[in-house]
């Protein structure tokens, strides 16, 4: 049995085509607009949120007589107001690295606004089990010596598996059946990876929701590490949220502004 811990790597935030975004700003009249954004993606939205109301500056919609100024006040606005739907505009790509199969079914439950690519274990074989192991388990010896004495168990019977069906030298797409049908023994708690991708309204929402005392304790140390990612990346979007320690080391990541 492998010992592992959850790890959480930011693969791609947005990039905003400067040649594209001019041209449209001239198409729209507000060709001398500037933004003191941040960030791409704060830049994009800002973008997108003015789009909606020719808020570029006074005169491009006569209903409008003066506009709110800078990046940040812009957005507290869109928070405050829960206007959404423009803050769909910007996305994040991350890796969840040694997180158990348990948290992935959790995340993938979040499917609006999101896009998901799993580690095959039909396809990638099995030799050792590697685990996080739980508080709950990991201080408590009685409890470890039990965890770790049906991990090992099952660790060894993929090996015993791979000889008995002799999957070595066999074509791949036999191995991949093989495998398939041997990864039925591995605990639910074995670490997998997640490349997990979200826009910025369903990031705010699952940060809130999976970083609350009652979220199970893997999925709120994931999600407290992509808050914490997501304050330095966005700070005028995220810079809402405060960490609210908890007992077990984690953090509850609570915003001024609840479901955007």
């Amino acid at each position: 049995m492998k010992h592992v811990e959850p790890q959480v790597f930011l693969l791609a935030r947005p990039a905003i085509n400067e040649q594209g975004l001019a041209a449209y700003l001239q198409a729209v009249g507000a060709h001398g607009w500037a933004t003191d954004a941040p960030s791409a993606a704060e830049k994009l939205i800002e973008v997108a949120g003015r789009s909606c109301y020719r808020s570029f500056e006074p005169g491009l919609n006569p209903n409008v007589t003066r506009v709110r100024e800078g990046s940040k006040s812009y957005l507290e606005n869109i928070l405050k107001v829960k206007h959404g739907s423009v803050i769909e505009h910007a996305n994040w790509t991350f890796a969840f690295f040694n997180v158990s199969r348990i948290l992935t079914h959790e995340v993938v439950r979040h499917r609006a606004g999101t896009a998901i690519s799993q580690e095959s274990l039909r396809f990638v074989r099995l030799t050792e089990i590697p685990i996080w192991l739980p508080p709950e388990i990991r201080e408590n010896p009685e409890a470890l010596a039990i965890f770790e004495e049906v991990v090992e168990t099952s660790e060894k019977a993929q090996q015993r598996l791979a000889e008995v069906l002799e999957i070595e030298g066999r074509p791949f797409h036999e191995k991949k059946v093989l495998t398939s049908a041997m990864r039925r023994v591995a605990p639910d708690g074995v670490a997998t990876t997640l490349i997990w991708t979200a826009n910025a309204r369903t990031l705010r929402w699952v940060i809130e929701a999976r970083t609350e005392p009652g979220a199970e304790v893997e999925i709120r140390l994931v999600f407290g590490k992509v808050a914490e990612f997501m304050t330095r990346e966005a700070p005028n979007l995220f810079g809402d949220f405060k960490p609210i320690p908890l007992p077990d080391g984690t953090s509850q990541w609570q915003p001024e502004h609840s479901k955007v």
